[in-house]
């Protein structure tokens, strides 16, 4: 009966590891060998084809047919999560059908999108027309957001604390002697 238990909960515990945050029928059919700058360079190219991509929200429109998120592009770390994003390699549109409340999907959120290339939309950006290559979304993954603390959260005490079991033989305790071993 132990054993048993035993199983399923070490079961439980490597299956839930093998989850994505994008499901796997949509995650099969992305090619991964379309990196964001050829995308860029020529999204006509890559019109019909699946793509995996990383991204910040810059805007959040919704209209009648359902939301766009203007979005910059950085890279993804083992999760497809988007890390370093003060660097991009430019701008994308998503588009999906449903509405995207925008106070959910505001400013400086953080998004992977799973979806099909479309084409390319010039729109004025500053005072200049740019290319965005358009993304129409099978999946996204808003992702939580992460809250730094003003504080270490793990405060460093020698040896346990100071009314740990030191104070009654000196700041070594009764197993070590005053040097540091390295």
């Amino acid at each position: 009966m132990i054993k048993m238990l035993l199983t399923v909960l070490i079961t439980g515990f490597l299956a839930s590891g093998c989850a994505t945050i994008i499901p796997q029928a949509i995650r099969d059919r992305v090619n991964r060998d379309i990196t964001f700058e050829a995308l860029k360079e020529n999204p006509a190219a890559y019109e019909g084809q699946m793509v995996l991509l990383a991204g910040v929200i810059v805007k959040t429109t919704n209209n009648p047919t359902g939301a766009t998120l203007e979005m910059y592009q950085t890279q993804m770390d083992w999760e497809d999560r988007p890390v370093h994003t003060d660097a991009s390699k430019g701008r994308f549109l998503v588009q999906t059908n449903d509405f995207l409340d925008p106070e959910i999907y505001s400013k400086q959120r953080e998004v992977t999108v799973a979806g099909t290339v479309l084409g390319v939309r010039l729109m004025k950006l500053d005072e200049m027309e740019y290319p965005y290559p358009v993304i129409q979304a099978k999946a996204i993954h808003l992702w939580e957001k992460i809250e730094t603390l003003p504080y270490d959260p793990y405060p460093w005490y020698p040896m346990g604390a100071p009314w740990g079991p030191w104070r009654f033989w000196g700041p070594w305790g009764p197993w070590y002697g005053p040097y540091w071993y390295y």
